[in-house]
């Protein structure tokens, strides 16, 4: 996303969520199964998930202004947050209220069948959705694994596809469990028992995701390799002795804050420090294409303590 994908990822999760939540409901009103019912409110909040990525996409694009000096960037971020919000209220506490609720009070399912037969369905749709994100994320994720792409980005929309897609293929597996324990055995407080797996399942998952999207909210540093460059960067302009301080901040996934005082000769001239400045700029964008607002400050050379 932006930098680490485009939209494609989100748009095919949107897709199939709103496909697959019409046919869990439709099976649910034959069926009256209480998986099937969290499963259907899931795929709803997925699918308002995904549109609140595409808003927040959107608004992030407006140009700064007056009132926003640095931009909008961090509606991006904005939106992730309140996809863990809906995940966690819509869809976990729902899912696991129903759970208990059919544990107290069990009833027997109607055409099971239905709900086996959308539930696969709606594995193969979800797994679609999930090869897609997958796919989106591979040039960013790189050589490290799932979970260090997710810590690691500073782009929130494909981590957020990733998590849900995830969350949906295993609440599936949930419900399918559950239906057919209850089939089976004729017993159908197993129906409650997956709704309830569906919900935990949920509040872990948007719990997971409200953290990583509070750090960026927060405001978050260049990643370490990002800071490494941008010294290496700096430290390579002729008349830079060197970094004496540098504050990195990601005002949005495609924009970067640099802040660094730099040490210079004590005999340049006004016009050689000016020209360091914006030598050392331009070899900091070039190593940083997202470093979008860049303050130097000259300085002298500290000098080194005596042993």
């Amino acid at each position: 996303m932006s930098a680490e994908g485009g939209p494609t990822a989100i748009f095919a999760a949107l897709a199939a969520n709103l496909a697959i939540a019409v046919a869990k409901f439709v099976a649910f009103l034959f069926t009256g199964s209480s998986s099937m019912l969290a499963e259907s409110i899931h795929s709803v909040a997925d699918s308002g998930n995904q549109l609140l990525l595409l808003l927040g996409r959107k608004r992030s694009e407006r140009p700064a202004d007056e009132e926003h000096p640095f931009g909008h960037g961090r509606e991006r971020y904005i939106s992730a947050f309140l996809v863990a919000i809906v995940l966690f209220s819509v869809g976990g506490l729902f899912s696991v209220y129903e759970g208990v609720e059919k544990l107290r009070h069990p009833h027997h399912l109607d055409s099971g069948g239905i709900a086996i037969g959308v539930l696969l369905v709606a594995v193969v749709a979800e797994s679609l959705s999930f090869r897609t994100a997958m796919r989106e994320s591979r040039p960013a994720k790189g050589d490290g694994t799932w979970w260090a792409f997710i810590r690691r980005t500073r782009a929130p929309e494909l981590p957020v596809v990733l998590l849900e897609d995830f969350a949906a293929l295993i609440g599936l597996a949930f419900a399918l469990t559950g239906i057919g324990l209850s089939l089976g055995l004729d017993e159908p407080r197993w129906d409650g028992a997956g709704t309830l797996a569906i919900g935990l399942l949920l509040l872990v998952v948007a719990i997971v995701l409200a953290v990583e999207t509070h750090g960026m909210l927060v405001g978050e540093a260049a990643t370490a390799d990002q800071v490494r460059a941008i010294r290496a960067a700096l430290e390579s302009t002729p008349t830079v002795a060197g970094v004496l301080s540098l504050r990195t901040m990601h005002l949005g996934p495609d924009e970067l804050l640099v802040a660094a005082k730099i040490g210079l000769a004590p005999d340049l001239t006004m016009a050689r420090v000016a020209a360091t400045i914006d030598d050392a700029e331009e070899r900091l964008r070039s190593a940083i294409p997202t470093a979008r607002l860049v303050y130097l400050e000259p300085d002298l050379p500290r000098p080194v303590p005596a042993p």
